[in-house]
């Protein structure tokens, strides 16, 4: 979801061709697969599509291409720290460290089927990411 909605967010800003935004998972369990059928329609009710995406498994390379990996709980950071071998460049971070929230974990929809408290998570945590981009561009 937060890669949709980030992409959202910054294609409505007219700043999307400055970003390069994509989604892997740290697990191989959803490798292939489209968006979960309950996100996808969570999505599209704010006028998001995902349609074509299917999830991939993160490599070392993704820790080499991207400028930040963000991670929606503690479970992906230690899985991203085994796959690329630690976070030599301070890339890393949770989603909601760019909130008042620190620390905290996205809402996992997987086990609690509360969609709504995941999408207040990832839109709150995209656009403090956004404004933290800002912050730091203007110094």
């Amino acid at each position: 979801m937060s890669m949709f909605v980030l992409r959202d967010m910054v294609r409505k800003r007219g700043i999307g061709e400055r970003f390069e935004i994509a989604s892997a998972a740290t697990s191989r369990e959803e490798i292939g697969n489209p968006v979960y059928p309950p996100a996808r329609r969570k999505l599209a009710e704010h006028g998001i599509s995902c349609g074509g995406y299917h999830a991939r498994q993160m490599t070392k390379a993704d820790y080499d291409h991207y400028d930040m990996i963000i991670c929606m709980d503690h479970n992906n950071i230690r899985n991203i720290h085994r796959i690329t071998g630690g976070d030599p460049d301070g890339k890393i971070s949770m989603l909601l460290d760019f909130t008042d929230r620190a620390g905290d974990e996205v809402a996992d929809p997987w086990y609690t089927g509360n969609f709504d408290a995941t999408w207040r998570d990832v839109t709150e945590g995209c656009e403090g990411l956004l404004r933290r981009i800002a912050e730091n561009e203007r110094k």
